[in-house]
């Protein structure tokens, strides 16, 4: 059912595009099927981005391939996309038996069985990446280890906001806001001056890079997903699941749904970016 998951070459090869001097000989080299590559006495298949036009192709290439590595753009059954949603669909990881070390982008998490390693994402770039370490990785092509440099920075900054306890709000609760994504969560508002008086803070003297506060969840009748939201602030995603699993419906594919959202949602990001 791969014709699900896959879409066509056209759209997904397009960057060829980007490079009207590509010629096959000088850098950048660009492979829009499987391909063969000899790097530093390591035979690595270089995987496109599977779809309906190179699906034949590239698993003739994952049955017939002398090389022990793979690197590519997968999507396998299996493995944590971001921190709690497991992917379910594509390929199975028996496709892969016959290899080494199967190294893959597309997921931004980074996790590993041992043989399939998905490097994750280099630096932070949505809200699901929150908390979730970042780096890039180094292949040695003759003891093929696997060496990961992790990256210090991070541009998501959580803020919560709770005057409940006496707490004095000051700028010491913004000090390291600056050119940050920020998500101010309001838990308890009492001292309106306080309040008022912090988030002017946070917008004019922070040096945040974007802001949003969150504090009304009238809208939102799942009692549970509304505690949720409140204690820990969760990404689009994660409340999009959540509101579904609270959803009191009968003769309803859940898991279906909650695909069918997700990509909506990834559809509409790339819009707006």
């Amino acid at each position: 059912n791969h014709d699900t998951y896959y879409k066509n070459t056209n759209e997904v090869n397009a960057i060829e595009n980007l490079y009207t001097s590509f010629d096959g000989v000088n850098e950048p080299f660009i492979y829009t099927g499987p391909k063969e590559v000899e790097l530093g006495g390591c035979n690595i298949l270089f995987l496109p981005w599977i779809c309906d036009d190179n699906f034949e192709d590239s698993i003739h290439a994952l049955d017939s391939a002398t090389a022990s590595v793979v690197m590519g753009h997968l999507e396998i059954k299996g493995f944590e996309m971001h921190s709690g949603h497991m992917n379910m669909q594509g390929l199975d990881k028996s496709m892969f038996h016959r290899f080494e070390k199967v190294l893959s982008g597309h997921f931004h998490k980074k996790s590993d069985d041992g043989q399939v390693y998905y490097l994750g994402t280099q630096y932070e770039i949505t809200w699901s990446d929150y908390k979730c370490p970042k780096g890039f990785h180094i292949l040695d092509t003759e003891t093929r280890e696997l060496e990961r440099i992790v990256n210090p920075y991070t541009i998501f900054k959580k803020v919560y906001y709770d005057d409940s306890n006496g707490q004095d709000y000051n700028f010491n609760q913004i000090k390291d806001l600056e050119d940050k994504y920020v998500k101010l969560i309001v838990v308890n508002k009492k001292d309106l001056y306080m309040f008022d008086k912090f988030v002017d803070q946070v917008l004019t003297e922070s040096k945040a890079h974007d802001v949003k506060i969150i504090e009304d969840f009238s809208d939102l009748k799942a009692e549970n997903v509304k505690n949720e939201i409140v204690e820990n602030a969760q990404d689009t995603i994660t409340l999009l699941d959540s509101y579904v699993d609270e959803l009191d419906v009968n003769n309803l594919d859940k898991n279906r749904l909650k695909t069918m959202l997700k990509g909506l949602y990834v559809e509409a990001s790339n819009m707006e970016m």
